[in-house]
């Protein structure tokens, strides 16, 4: 017997939800709404569309878009300050995982004060937060729903890890529509960091079956869907199935953790300030092979999750088949083979693994590893 928890925030899903985000905030008890929105999500005009419904519940705002794609130690500190001269009372985010990121460290400096670093680890916000609520654009980051926040240190050049309950959102409002003027390239991307959150999280250490009815749902929706919706911005049924596998990988990651992919990528991303979504596809056939000695059973569950229903197969086969069908998904969606096509160089190597094995990620990987084990990873995903 063991004992387990499960979070969630409140989660309305469906095409045309983004109408409910003002009396979403309303019931919250908000009165001036800090609204986090990337810059493309607003040349997009979904914040324009966004705006009335705000208006329509009396609330007044404030919109903040003054962040990088990897948001920055120092950006969300403003945004706090901004936050607090504003006379806010609840956070907004609609965008990617950078937006919604941003906007949970935000609230977290809002409420706690100091300097985000003083939060990089597991359950360091001691103080509650404003009410948040997400609003997504792509498919992909699951922040919406996670206990994650991934701040870039500025000065350290790494993407650090915030892990608290205290960072899933009041509510999550999933509108899949949005989906349809996400480019090509950045479905892939995101699809395929879905796609990590939902294999690392199924083969965590700390998953359970919650964690994996959800993880193995995703990656059935992902495998069955993601090329389709990277080649076809219109194709509304792949966005719908992109949209829910998003939210259920999320639902995956922030209750099991990850694993080593995303402690790695996080280091790739934070140097060379790169999407983790292009970093995490690129490393996770490499990390999987890895750990087949420790997930063969899993991976072969996965492998069926994939569409793969082989009887004939060992479970040994059907894991090592699982890596290559990741790999194939990979190419066909357009990202790169390696990691030197990212502009990455060996000489950095060493230390990115070391900094990898401090990654809150890490804890949960289902095999142990050695700095010099990270190595050989990186060298074989290179």
């Amino acid at each position: 017997m063991y004992i387990s928890k499960f979070v969630s925030p409140e989660i309305i899903f469906g095409k045309g939800s983004l109408n409910q985000i003002g009396e979403c905030c309303f019931r919250l008890g908000a009165t001036k709404v800090f609204l986090v929105a990337d810059r493309g999500i607003i040349d997009c005009g979904w914040v324009e569309k966004a705006l009335p419904y705000l208006e329509n519940s009396r609330l007044q705002y404030y919109t903040w878009s003054n962040f990088s794609a990897n948001p920055r130690d120092f950006e969300v500190e403003k945004g706090a300050l901004l936050y607090s001269e504003e006379g806010c009372d609840a956070v907004l985010a609609i965008g990617g995982g950078s937006a919604i990121d941003a906007a949970k460290a935000v609230a977290t400096l809002a409420s706690n004060g100091g300097r985000i670093q003083e939060y990089e680890g597991i359950d360091l916000i001691t103080k509650p937060l404003p009410p948040i609520i997400a609003v997504p654009s792509t498919a992909g980051s699951g922040s919406e729903v996670s206990q994650f926040s991934i701040i870039a240190d500025s000065k350290r050049k790494i993407k650090m890890t915030i892990i608290s309950k205290s960072l899933v959102p009041d509510i999550a409002i999933s509108d899949p529509i949005i989906l349809s003027t996400v480019n090509s390239r950045l479905t892939a991307h995101t699809g395929m960091e879905a796609l990590s959150h939902a294999i690392e999280a199924f083969v965590s250490l700390a998953s359970t079956d919650l964690t994996d009815v959800h993880a193995l749902h995703a990656i059935k929706l992902i495998a069955g869907n993601l090329r389709a919706s990277v080649a076809s911005q219109v194709n509304e049924g792949a966005k719908v199935a992109m949209a829910k596998a998003s939210l259920q990988a999320g639902l995956a990651f922030s209750n099991a953790v990850l694993g080593l992919a995303h402690a790695m990528s996080h280091q790739v991303g934070g140097l060379l300030d790169l999407p983790i979504g292009e970093t995490s596809a690129i490393l996770l056939p490499a990390v999987m092979r890895f750990n087949l000695i420790s997930s063969i059973d899993k991976f072969a569950e996965v492998c069926r999750a994939m569409g793969i229903k082989d009887n004939q197969m060992t479970n040994r086969q059907a894991a090592e088949k699982t890596i290559d069908m990741v790999q194939q998904l990979a190419e066909d969606v357009g990202i790169p083979p390696g990691l030197s096509q990212l502009g990455l160089s060996e000489e950095v190597i060493p230390e990115l693994s070391r900094n990898a094995i401090k990654d809150a990620c890490f804890i949960t990987n289902p095999r142990d590893a050695t700095v010099e084990d990270i190595m050989e990873i990186f060298h074989r995903a290179f």
